[in-house]
């Protein structure tokens, strides 16, 4: 079975909500590896001992450099010297990121690793990249992150020919920034399927198969995103249980709410994939709880099924050469 090294120290939530999502994720045929100090209470999983830990506050290079063994670089170690075949972080993102570089290193051709996170949309999902990996880019990186996501929307949600388009303030190709307004020339110079730029308002119509952005614009979207749906939802169950009338009507919609929740919660997917890197890596949420972790190390489970890594390595060099 897939074995997956987990974290058991990063996030809000450590270690009890990790340790329980891990041993769901067992339950449904993954071998999750908890890495964590000595003694720690695995529930029966695998622990692979590391004696420090990485803060959510600490300066990602510096902390990487200094606590070799802390449990987040442990676990990306474990990944490099093949004891797992992928790792998941509720961590410092900084840190992992740094850890990634350090310990998996990029894939040839690649300048900067992305993070691409799966974004429920009416249309099926697309994926928003650089999600927070880089909140400084030059246009020629948004380039290779629309090269980035095309391939990994063709080899892993199956789309012959993915439409990107570029996140912006408007439609026009001279709206936004200087970053957007380089990016777009280059974008639309490529032989991507490059569709304009387009505005966050159309992210969960579906705006496109790829969206891409800087880290910075990125993870605002994200979290506005996230925090606007579990408002909504929260909203609606309120008021569905305000009223007696409130109540009969949701005992009739309640199948309908539960399936709207599970499409556009995010810990449904639970995790991003860190893109550009040799080895398969899983960043989750920093608030993960037990289902949120489960999900993630279910989706680091199913990137190394579908060998993400390898296809992005295939088809990446010869395109990331002429960036």
């Amino acid at each position: 079975m897939t074995r997956i090294a987990v974290d058991a120290m990063g996030g809000d939530r450590a270690p009890g909500e990790i340790v329980a999502g891990a041993l769901d994720a067992a339950r449904q045929g993954v071998t999750p590896i908890l890495v964590g100090p000595g003694g720690l209470d695995t529930g029966g999983l695998e622990l692979l001992e590391a004696a420090d830990s990485i803060a959510m506050d600490e300066k990602p290079a510096d902390a990487v450099r200094g606590k070799p063994d802390s449990s987040l670089v442990v676990a990306c170690r474990a990944v490099s010297e093949g004891r797992a075949e992928a790792v998941v972080s509720a961590g410092n993102t900084g840190a992992m990121l740094a850890a990634g570089l350090l310990h998996l290193r990029r894939l040839p051709g690649v300048m900067r690793p992305a993070i691409a996170v799966p974004i429920p949309t009416q249309r099926g999902p697309s994926v928003l990249l650089d999600s927070g990996a880089n909140a400084d880019a030059r246009p020629e990186h948004l380039l290779q992150f629309g090269y980035m996501g095309s391939v990994f929307a063709q080899e892993i949600l199956e789309l012959a020919k993915p439409k990107v388009r570029l996140l912006s303030i408007g439609e026009e190709p001279e709206k936004g920034n200087q970053l957007t307004i380089e990016a777009h020339a280059l974008l639309d110079a490529s032989d991507l399927n490059f569709g304009g730029n387009a505005e966050s308002r159309e992210l969960l119509a579906g705006a496109a198969d790829v969206i891409v952005c800087d880290g910075f614009t990125g993870n605002i979207a994200l979290k506005l995103l996230e925090g606007t749906i579990r408002t909504l939802l929260d909203a609606l169950r309120a008021e569905m249980s305000a009223t007696p009338r409130g109540k009969l009507g949701g005992v009739l919609i309640r199948p309908a709410a539960r399936r709207l929740r599970t499409r556009l919660d995010p810990e449904t997917y639970g995790g991003a994939y860190l893109l550009g890197l040799r080895g398969l890596a899983v960043i989750a949420h920093g608030n993960s709880s037990r289902r949120a972790i489960a999900n993630a190390i279910l989706l680091a489970a199913r990137g190394v099924e579908h060998d993400v890594v390898g296809r992005l390595a295939a088809r990446l060099p010869q395109r990331a050469a002429a960036v």
